[in-house]
């Protein structure tokens, strides 16, 4: 399952470690002391061991629940949800071969991405779910407001709940309001999961069975994956082992850089299990930061900080790589829960604990403050925004230092025609610096990258990006002054800039106004 060239000789030590400390055995024995002295954030996290197992319990009644959504006419899921809740049904959804009813995720406050959803779904025959597993995300229910206002508006109250589900975990706030509103079904999922290693669990399992996939098969594949990498395998055979080793030892030897090469119809999968690895990885002035949809550059393109991860049957990458077998999406199961299984280990390797997220709370709290200023005196967020201009780029791009990478935060439509401009904005990055390039659109990215950003050895050099939409967004709720959708994602990017800057990261925020693709366009100008 995982084949590897030019394995640094460190790895080798690294697999006697886990041998010698029996690492893997005292992981499924759920022993917290893997990562660190005391409980805190682990004990309560390793659910996800005994996912593909357990789930299986659950194959019927999510299998009958798919059918009644099937035979009422639905015809489309949208999914409300950010990071460890959407990405992994997303990865569900763009694999999916023929979707028995389509899927979207909606994870972008951005208004006109939130005014097309509005334009475009009939809440009539539309089925919205809503999950976080705190029950509190601001984003997921700011979305969850928007919608359930329109539904209510179009179909009265009582018949609006019916078009919604929850996916939470027991007692959270997401619960109550469920109740109270009426919703459909209320899946309340395993506690002792966090939301990024819940791809097994009903968080996944929900969307894959409105997606009509072969849920046994899933799980099969997951307790497959399980099996192989289990406490009685030898480690030389043991593919997470094996993966979390090079993976680690290439860390140490600078080669930090974890660059994906996979094929088109498995490209959401990269985004997955950059969201497992940025944040599990990235803390305590460490981490493995994955590069995900950057185009593939001749060798002399690269420093030598990265190392080559290819899935399934992608483009022959460069020295040193290693190959991941990826069947397809009937082995999806298998994958994730290898990635889970390797992502817990490198982080014993690494000395961190891969199931907190301790560097989050401080973009939060700096945009609940925003926020709190809007409200007291209506005006729209403000900052240290400057215009998007080829010589801002200039002088940003000129602190690049070797072993650096360059880091887009685009707090723009993800689906605007700005996307094609970023993608040769990261070459163009790459080729006058040879760092290694992320591109990740907020919200979103702050809830998979965003720990990395603050957490890591600081070789981060952030260029955000904020437009000027045309029109806005009204979040309905009980404020004294209403929220809307671009005044919180303004906020949340001048937040997360100020997070970076109280870090001492190099940052560049700047305004693209209006049409951010021409914008980017002149950006891009000799």
């Amino acid at each position: 399952m995982v084949h590897t060239t030019g394995e640094p000789l460190l790895a080798a030590r690294y697999l006697d470690h886990l041998a010698e400390s029996d690492i893997v055995k005292r992981l499924w024995a759920e022993d917290f002391t893997v990562w660190g002295p005391r409980p805190d954030d682990i004990a309560n996290r390793l659910g996800w061991l005994r996912a593909p197992e357990r789930m299986a319990a659950h194959v019927p009644s999510l299998r009958a629940f798919a059918g009644r959504v099937h035979d009422e006419g639905y015809a489309a899921v949208v999914l409300l949800g950010m990071g460890g809740s959407s990405l992994a049904p997303e990865t569900l959804a763009q694999t999916a071969r023929a979707p028995a009813v389509p899927l979207t995720v909606l994870d972008t406050l951005h208004p006109a991405a939130v005014q097309r959803a509005l334009e475009t779904l009939d809440v009539s025959n539309t089925l919205f779910i809503v999950s976080t597993k705190s029950g509190t995300t601001s984003e997921t229910l700011s979305l969850f407001r928007v919608f359930h206002a329109r539904a209510v508006a179009e179909l009265g109250h009582a018949a609006a709940g019916r078009r919604f589900v929850a996916i939470t975990d027991p007692g959270s706030p997401l619960a109550d309001l469920a109740a109270r509103e009426r919703f459909r079904t209320v899946f309340l999922n395993d506690p002792q999961v966090g939301g990024r290693y819940a791809a097994l669990t009903l968080v996944g399992l929900v969307p894959a069975a409105l997606l009509g996939l072969d849920l046994e098969a899933l799980l099969a594949s997951g307790r497959d994956a399980a099996a192989q990498c289990g406490p009685g395998v030898p480690l030389a055979r043991n593919p997470a082992a094996r993966l979390a080793s090079v993976l680690a030892a290439c860390a140490t030897e600078g080669r930090d850089k974890v660059t994906f090469v996979v094929p088109p119809r498995l490209a959401s999968f990269g985004d997955w299990v950059e969201q497992l690895l940025a944040e599990s990885t990235g803390k305590s002035g460490r981490g493995l930061v994955p590069v995900v949809g950057e185009p593939l550059g001749a060798p002399d393109a690269y420093g030598d900080d990265r190392v080559f991860v290819r899935l399934g049957a992608a483009a022959a990458p460069l020295a040193p790589h290693i190959d991941v077998d990826f069947a397809g999406p009937e082995a999806l199961g298998g994958q994730f829960f290898l990635w889970e299984m390797a992502t817990a280990l490198v982080g014993h390797l690494l000395g961190v604990n891969p199931f907190d997220q301790p560097d989050v709370e401080s973009a939060k709290r700096l945009t609940r403050a925003l926020l709190e200023a809007y409200a007291a005196s209506g005006e729209r967020p403000a900052g240290p925004v400057v215009p998007l201009t080829a010589e801002a780029m200039r002088v940003t791009l000129a602190q690049a230092r070797d072993g650096d990478y360059v880091a887009l935060l685009a707090f723009l439509d993800p689906a605007s025609d700005a996307g094609p401009r970023l993608a040769t904005l990261r070459e163009r990055i790459r080729g006058a610096t040879r760092c290694a390039t992320t591109l990740g659109f907020g919200p979103r990215y702050l809830h998979s990258t965003g720990q990395l950003h603050k957490g890591d050895a600081g070789r981060g050099l952030f260029l955000m990006l904020v437009d000027d939409p045309v029109a806005d967004v009204a979040v309905p709720g009980d404020r004294a002054r209403p929220l809307t959708c671009g005044v919180l994602l303004r906020a949340q990017a001048l937040a997360d800039a100020a997070a970076l800057a109280e870090r001492g990261r190099r940052r560049l925020l700047a305004d693209t106004g209006p049409n951010s693709a021409d914008a980017i366009g002149r950006a891009l100008a000799p």
